[in-house]
C-alpha cells in the first residue's frame, strides 16, 4: 500500500497536472518527497525498529499511511472550494505516507530474523521485500487505468484509500505479539546486535558497508528515476500513459523474478558474496548498453 501511495500521481502525471493546474515539477515533487524524507528519517525508522520493536514500528506505519491517503482525499472534496490549496493537501498526505515508507521498507529483515530459522531467513526477507515492487507494479498498471480522463483524478484517490485504510485495520487488530512464542533459532533468542549509536559509527568505519551502501544506492537511485519518470519520459515521444504503465509493470515483474529465484538461491548455497557480485556486473553491463543504444537515438531526435 505504501509504495502504491508514492507512485499514485507518477504513471498519470500530465493528467495530474492538468486536473489540478499546476506544473510537472510540482507533480514530481509527490513522488521525490519520498526520497527527501527517507533520508532521515531512515535513521529515525532504525531506531524504532531496533528499539521500540516490529510491531509498534508496523502499527504505526500503518496509521502514517492511512491518515496521508485519508489527507490526500481533501485536496479533490468539491464543498471545501481549497483552490490552490489543494496541491499541500496533497503533498502534506504524501508526507505522512513518505513517513511511512522506511518503517515498512525497513521492516522485512527484522522480520525474517525474529520470526524465522537461519536456513530459511533469506527467502522470508524476499517475499517479504517482493510486497514492496508489488505495489509499484499495481501503481503503475491501475493509475492509468483508472484515470482514462483526467476527471477521474478523484476516483482514483478514492482506490487508493482503501487498501492504506484495510491495512492499518489489519494492522492494529491482528498484530499481536512482538516476537514469536517460541524462538525459531538460537540467534533469535538474544540479540548480539551493538546500541543503535555504537553500530551506526561501526557501519561508518566499515569499508565493505560504505561500498555496497554506495553500489546498492546508485542502483535504488536509476530504479527510481525510472519509476517517477517513465511516463513523462515516453509520452513525450507520443505513447500512452497505458502503454508507459505497462513498461513500468515490466520492469517490476522481471525484477520480482530474479529476486525470487535468486533468494532460494542464495538459502540453499549460501553464496551471498559472488551472487551479490554477478548481480551488480550484469546491472552495469545492461547500464552501459542502454547508455550506448539511446545515445545514437538522442542524437537523432536532437537533430531532427
Amino acid at each position: 500500500s505504501t509504495l502504491q501511495l508514492w507512485l499514485t500521481f507518477a504513471p498519470v502525471a500530465d493528467k495530474t497536472a492538468s486536473y489540478f493546474h499546476m506544473s510537472l515539477k510540482m507533480v514530481n515533487w509527490l513522488s521525490i518527497v519520498y526520497l527527501v524524507i527517507s533520508i532521515p528519517f531512515g535513521l529515525v525508522a532504525t531506531w524504532v525498529l531496533d528499539s521500540v520493536g516490529l510491531r509498534c514500528a508496523v502499527i504505526l506505519s500503518a496509521w502514517l499511511n492511512m491518515m496521508g491517503s485519508i489527507i490526500r482525499m481533501f485536496s479533490v472534496l468539491k464543498f471545501l472550494s481549497l483552490g490552490s490549496q489543494s496541491f499541500w493537501y496533497l503533498f502534506i498526505g504524501q508526507c505522512l505516507c513518505a513517513l511511512a515508507q522506511p518503517l515498512i521498507i525497513f521492516s522485512p529483515t527484522k522480520l525474517a530474523a525474529l520470526w524465522f530459522p537461519d536456513h530459511q531467513r533469506a527467502t522470508a526477507n524476499m517475499i517479504a521485500s517482493m510486497s514492496n515492487p508489488l505495489g509499484i507494479l499495481i501503481a503503475n498498471v491501475l493509475s492509468p487505468a483508472l484515470v482514462p480522463e483526467e476527471k477521474h483524478i478523484p476516483l482514483m484517490l478514492g482506490v487508493y484509500a482503501i487498501p492504506a485504510v484495510t491495512a492499518c485495520a489489519l494492522a492494529t487488530v491482528g498484530i499481536q505479539e512482538k516476537v514469536p512464542p517460541t524462538p525459531p533459532s538460537a540467534s533469535a533468542t538474544k540479540s548480539t546486535s551493538q546500541p543503535f549509536l555504537t553500530g551506526l559509527k561501526m557501519l561508518l568505519r566499515n569499508k565493505p558497508y560504505i561500498i555496497l551502501a554506495v553500489c546498492f544506492g546508485g542502483g535504488i537511485g536509476m530504479f527510481t528515476c525510472f519509476s517517477a519518470l517513465l511516463q513523462q519520459i515516453l509520452c513525450e515521444k507520443g505513447y500512452s500513459n497505458e502503454f508507459a504503465g505497462m513498461n513500468g509493470a515490466l520492469f517490476i515483474v522481471c525484477g520480482m523474478l530474479g529476486a525470487l529465484l535468486l533468494g532460494l538461491y542464495v538459502d540453499r548455497t549460501r553464496k551471498f558474496i559472488e551472487s551479490t557480485k554477478i548481480c551488480f556486473c550484469l546491472s552495469a553491463l545492461a547500464s552501459i548498453i542502454f547508455a550506448v543504444v539511446s545515445f545514437p537515438l538522442y542524437c537523432i531526435i536532437t537533430v531532427d
